[in-house]
Order: C-alpha cells, then structure tokens, then sequence
C-alpha cells in the first residue's frame, strides 16, 4: 500500500523509517512545509533500503499524495516541556485545518491517521474538517501507551508482552484509565497468573506501573525533548493492520457517538483494524471503578474538543 505522511519532523522521520524497515509500504511520500527536510529525511530512509525492504522513499507535495490508502498526519506543534498534551489544541487546530483539505483534494479515498497531540481531540477535529466518516478517521490514541503498559507488566511478570492482554483506555493522556479488571496473562487472570509465577501485583507494584505508563511521555521529553520511535513503531503496526487486512484489536482513537453517557466524543477503546480502517468497537468489561474513570476522561476530552471545533 502506498502511504503518505505529513510531517518531516522526528515524529514523521521515526515512522517512515518503521513503514520502510519492516515492509509495511512498497512506497512512502514525505510532505512538509520545509520541502529541504523532507528531502534529506526521505534520502536518508531511502539509503536504508538495501538492508531492509526494497521501498521507495520520497519526497513530496500533496499531489504526490493520489493513490495513497492511508495518510499518516504529524504535523502540527510540538509538545513543550511542562506542557499538556490538551494545551495544544488550539495551535494545532489551526495548522489542520490547511492540512487536511489538501490531503483530501488529492487522495480522497485515503484512511486518515492521526498522531499529532492532542490526539483524542485532533482526530475529533480531523473528522469535523474532513467530513469522513469516523471509522476512516483514527487517532492512534492509547496504542503506545498500552504498549508501555504490556511491556512493564511482561517486564515484572518475568514473561512476555505478547503473552500479556492489558489495555490502556479513553485519553491519550494525565486522564488515561490503565484497565487492570480484565486484564490477563496466557489466558489467566493478571492477578491468579502474578501469584501463580511469584510476582504478586500489591498495590505499591500497580502505582509504580501506573506512573511509569501515564508520566512515560513527560519524562522522555524531559529527557530528550520529544517522543518519537515508541509513536513510530505503533503507527507502523496500525498501517499494517489496515494494509493487510488483519483485523487486528489496537487500541486506537476514533468519535464516538457515546461511551459512559458522553456522547460525541473521541477516545481510545480496544478496536478491529481491517481495511475498512475500524471495522468494530469492543466495550472490555471494567469495574465501577473504571467505568467512572472512564467517564472522566470522556468528559475531560469533551470539554476542550467542543473548544476547537466550534472554533472551526
């Protein structure tokens, strides 16, 4: 499947170089304002090819987007340090609504993929902008930080991740609802598999998890100024979902008509990915708890997602 990114940033960079190392796409076109950086970015990826993939890695402008199944949009504004991810919002809001009707004149068939933060809000937007229907509008929403959620709990459990069925829920942010009720390993319950193996999930385990997946993002930026391959390698895997059709569970963002009694609202929920883009919602099962959690974060996405778009 031909796909196209917007963005040259590290963001755009990281992703296209996964697309290419794992042969998610025969050909790949980088747009972005600054036409030198998406050059050098596509040159350097297309130079890796030999020990990876035989992709054709390009630079381009929004004609060079016809054809394309999936465009992947990362552009926008970066997150500051000490800055939310909803704090965003109305700088980015501004940058979308040039970018989308441009994907949209040349590639009016593509599935739209969003990674740029806010995203739960951004994907709201992206599908007001576009007037697509939700399910071809996908926020890449809390695919990676239930990647960061698995891994840590493989990483204590002494197991895999791929063993390992835990998802994070709602935003893509301080709001997020790490989903412990039903989660389990090989099958098991978390909880009957931790005590079974010898790694009890106590209470002071699960909050230190819970920082490590909610505070992941502040603490890399802190460290290095952005986030960058994690979001790459999760955006690859959603292209491949859609691309071959796999019907894949991810959890991605998308508009809901309602969840917990919010309606209109986009978030994250475990999701079939097939080559419609989402092809079904799963409700998991969740505690009072949760579903109150959840509830929460609906409302808090709601709130500054009704700012932007009534400001469209």
């Amino acid at each position: 499947m031909q796909v196209g990114i917007i963005g040259a940033g590290m963001v755009g960079s990281s992703t296209a170089y996964a697309l290419m190392m794992r042969g998610a796409s025969r050909k790949i076109i980088i747009v972005d304002i600054n036409k030198q950086r998406a050059e050098a970015e596509a040159n350097d990826i297309f130079h890796a090819t030999p020990f990876a993939y035989p992709s054709h890695v390009i630079a381009g402008d929004y004609s060079d987007l016809a054809g394309c199944g999936i465009v992947i949009i990362t552009a926008g504004l970066a997150q500051k340090p000490g800055e939310t991810r909803l704090e965003l919002i109305d700088r980015n809001t501004a940058v979308f609504k040039q970018i989308v009707p441009q994907i949209l004149k040349y590639a009016p068939d593509a599935i739209l993929v969003v990674a740029t933060n806010p995203v739960d809000a951004m994907t709201h937007v992206t599908q007001k902008i576009s007037g697509l229907p939700p399910h071809r509008v996908i926020g890449s929403g809390t695919v990676l930080d239930t990647a960061r959620f698995r891994s840590l709990l493989g990483y204590h459990l002494k197991t895999s991740p791929n063993s390992v069925h835990a998802y994070v829920l709602g935003e893509h942010g301080d709001s997020e609802v790490l989903c412990w009720s039903s989660s389990d390993a090989a099958g098991v319950a978390l909880n009957e598999f931790a005590k079974s193996v010898g790694r009890p999930l106590d209470d002071e385990v699960k909050a230190k998890i819970d920082d490590e997946v909610r505070n992941a993002a502040y603490k890399i930026i802190a460290g290095k100024g952005s986030t960058y391959f994690g979001i790459g390698g999760g955006l690859t895997r959603i292209v491949q979902a859609i691309a071959n059709n796999e019907n894949t569970v991810m959890t991605v963002s998308m508009v809901n008509e309602k969840i917990e009694g919010v309606e209109n609202v986009a978030l994250s929920l475990p999701r079939i990915l097939g080559k419609n883009g989402i092809e079904q919602t799963i409700l998991p099962i969740l505690s009072s708890d949760e579903h109150l959690l959840l509830k929460k974060s609906a409302e808090v996405i709601k709130e500054i997602s009704d700012k932007a778009i009534a400001n469209l």
